[in-house]
């Protein structure tokens, strides 16, 4: 199928002509638009056409395509929709080269092998998937690409290095010939009209070296310069675009500015701008391109597909790096510095002070006596994580990646946020450290989380409401990313939970396994050693039978798991070295089925009820559609509300060394107000999940047992929700001044006489 990607290609310089790529989001604007845009980009002057496949989470599009795809997606297109259009435009006379643009969800929930079957009986002839670099595409994508003679087509960008370039010039030499796509700017899709003249003559610079550096690395593979198309693209919306571009490159790609012109004008509108940018339709001379498919050695696609193992957790699926290139060589050297300075005695030694100085640690360890004994059964200890300053454990995440970032010499943090105390931690160490402080959060978020948004804006941040999407965590988390694409050079994005692309979820594991350590060595009593300290003396002595923490992303559990997962004797008692360890999910209305066994979305509990995709950069559990969209979740907590989950939970639960539960909205509830009115301890939405499941575990142990939970963090943010979610209102209007409070009343009592 590529032999019609480079006879276009062959014919456009037999032409002397910068090949014209067009972009239309399949389903836009209507389920019935997207065949004859199909055929009218392509009687317009299209050279080669790229077929958008919507996605729910687009992180790297800007606002035109992603409202296109959202759009798209309301309309009620799917995957397989998308296969078909392709097939009635060839049926009905399309023969330019068309390629499938997306996100890799898209593709590995339809399978990828059969997928690339189906793509090549409707006659498209590759993919751009977004969000597969070549290590990934390594593994699964480019066999099964080139099985079906697709070309897998490879994007470079200004931060790509040599290393990388010469990853991409060989993943579009072989198996298949196929072209490179450079993004000429950092940041996302998007037209830019009013871009400075300035910047644009950088950008040009910049964009005329890479694509030299690529045709340096083709012929270093024995290649012709001219053997691989470079087609560039990113903020391109004139004719006077294309020819600066096409100077040095051999195509253009136009999309942002093609979605905007269908969306407002329609087909018609949208063909005349492609005829006024590309120059007009090219009359095809019947060039024949040199075309071969490459043969690999069993060696060589052995050692190409254990590249990106070290991404994983174990011998899992899960893990990896799903990511756009322009953060490749960030994520690069993120690693690297994290593997140094996590090992560092000094960086080691400034995060212990200030776990002891500012964040208030070690927090103590706690026998819930009251609430033990109205329970029954095993004995309740806490781990009181709540404690910790700003009232959660997402302040030892935040301080430590805030170091990094300095060790990194960036000082402009950005930070995603949903129910506000990892928002509240970043806000702190910056405030601490001197950094600028940016806070992603979805509108909805806001909402229910008004004092911590105040909170954030109090110690200096910058907290920025999500509105597209369902405008919750999962929203926060792409918007983040767009601003992380963006701004990549000044920027580190201090990512809230276990979650995310290598090395993000071994970096917050590592930083917040702080609480198991300290939790481990409190139970044991031990005054000595590395987790050991002088106060640790009120343990019971001995291991607990069971560790419980909650899990949305899986920061805090993943924090307090990680020391016990070594006690792996089932036959032994805890006090010889096994320990059960259960994470809690939050299961919503009614968890994952309603009690007539009923399938329901009103839930979080991605571990209970998802299949395994990859969204926001790691392949994980999801909770999704069959055709690879994200499902919009529920949960009482904005902290759990979130449709995946860290790579490293889904590697223990398809262990078997992990258990993982649900607590619904009202279970939640409960247990909050069981343990406040018992101990005088108000624990947030998160953990109240962990608490009701803890409860319901110790009831089934015997008294010398012990249940050991981590309470990450404390309730008062959540005191209005609960407030309105109980029925209770309260008057949030403060009286400032006892004068105010006089006239208030008097006023009042005026009325009523």
């Amino acid at each position: 199928m590529s032999q019609r990607l480079a006879d276009r290609f062959a014919d456009c310089r037999a032409a002397n002509r910068t090949a014209f790529v067009a972009f239309v989001t399949a389903g836009y604007p209507t389920l019935d638009a997207t065949v004859p845009a199909l055929l009218e980009l392509e009687r317009s002057g299209a050279d080669v056409i790229e077929l958008g496949v919507p996605f729910s989470d687009p992180m790297a599009d800007g606002s035109t395509i992603e409202a296109a795809s959202v759009v798209a997606i309301k309309n009620g297109v799917v995957y397989s929709d998308v296969l078909k259009y392709a097939a009635e435009a060839r049926r009905q006379g399309l023969t330019v080269p068309l390629l499938l643009m997306g996100y890799y969800n898209s593709f590995l929930a339809a399978g990828v092998d059969e997928t690339c079957a189906e793509a090549a009986a409707a006659g498209v002839d590759g993919f751009i998937i977004v969000d597969l670099p070549v290590e990934e595409s390594w593994r699964i994508m480019s066999p099964a690409a080139a099985r079906h003679n697709l070309s897998l087509v490879p994007l470079a960008a200004p931060t790509s290095g040599p290393e990388r370039i010469a990853q991409a010039a060989e993943a579009a030499l072989n198996p298949i010939p196929g072209m490179v796509y450079v993004v000429s700017l950092l940041g996302v899709t998007g037209a830019r009209d009013q871009e400075a003249a300035a910047a644009k003559a950088e950008r040009l610079a910049e964009c005329k070296a890479v694509v030299e550096s690529i045709r340096d690395a083709a012929e270093k593979l024995g290649a012709k310069r001219t053997d691989l198309p470079i087609v560039v693209g990113f903020g391109i919306t004139k004719r006077a675009h294309v020819e600066e571009f096409g100077a040095f490159a051999d195509g253009c790609v136009v999309g942002s500015k093609i979605v905007q012109e269908i969306g407002a004008g329609g087909i018609a509108a949208a063909g005349s701008l492609v005829r006024e940018l590309s120059g007009g339709p090219l009359a095809a001379v019947g060039q024949k391109a040199a075309f071969a498919k490459a043969q690999k050695s069993e060696e060589q696609l052995a050692a190409q597909k254990k590249h990106a193992d070290k991404w994983n957790f174990g011998e899992s699926v899960f893990g990896g790096r799903f990511i756009p290139e322009t953060l490749m060589v960030a994520h690069k050297e993120l690693e690297a510095a994290w593997n140094h300075w996590r090992n560092d005695p000094e960086f080691k030694a400034e995060l212990a002070t200030l776990r002891r100085d500012f964040i208030g640690g070690p927090t103590p360890l706690y026998h819930a006596k009251r609430l033990t004994a109205l329970v029954g059964g095993a004995q309740i200890w806490m781990k009181r994580e709540e404690l910790a300053h700003t009232g959660a454990h997402k302040i030892n995440n935040a301080v430590g990646q805030a170091l990094l970032a300095i060790k990194l010499g960036k000082k402009r943090i950005i930070a995603e946020t949903g129910a506000g105390q990892h928002g509240v931690a970043t806000a702190a160490a910056c405030a601490l450290l001197g950094l600028e402080c940016i806070v992603y959060m979805g509108a909805v978020d806001c909402e229910r989380q008004k004092l911590n948004c105040f909170r954030m804006t109090e110690m200096g941040a910058k907290v920025v409401p999500v509105q597209s999407g369902s405008r919750t965590l999962k929203d926060a988390v792409n918007e983040a990313l767009r601003d992380w694409v963006t701004n990549i050079r000044t920027t580190h994005y201090i990512i809230g939970s276990a979650v995310g692309p290598h090395p993000f979820p071994d970096i917050v594991r590592d930083l917040q396994s702080v609480i198991g350590n300290e939790a481990r060595a409190q139970m044991l009593n031990q005054t000595s050693g590395e987790h050991g300290h002088v106060t640790f003396s009120n343990g019971p002595g001995r291991l607990p039978d069971v560790v419980v923490a909650c899990v949305g992303g899986g920061s805090n559990a993943i924090g307090m798991f990680t020391a016990f997962l070594g006690d792996t004797h089932p036959s032994k008692e805890p006090a010889q070295g096994h320990v059960r360890i259960v994470g809690v999910e939050a299961g919503g209305e009614h968890g994952p089925w309603l009690p007539d066994g009923t399938e329901t979305d009103k839930h979080a509990a991605t571990l209970t009820n998802g299949v395994v995709g990859v969204l926001h950069g790691s392949r994980t559990f999801l909770l999704q559609t069959p055709d690879g969209q994200i499902k919009e979740t529920h949960s009482i907590s904005a902290g759990l509300d979130y449709p995946g989950v860290g790579p490293q939970h889904a590697q223990l639960k398809a262990s078997g060394r992990v258990e993982y539960k649900f607590a619904t909205d009202s279970q939640a509830l409960d247990a909050q107000r069981l343990v406040s009115r018992k101990e005088g301890i108000l624990p947030a939405l998160e953990p109240s999940h962990a608490m009701h499941t803890t409860m319901e575990l110790a009831k089934t142990m015997r008294p010398d047992q012990i249940v050991l939970v981590n309470l990450c963090g404390r309730g008062d943010k959540d005191m209005l929700h609960v407030a309105k979610a109980r029925g209770v209102v309260i008057d949030t209007n403060v009286i400032l001044t006892k004068d105010e409070g006089y006239a208030t009343m008097d006023g009042a009592n005026q009325g009523g006489n």
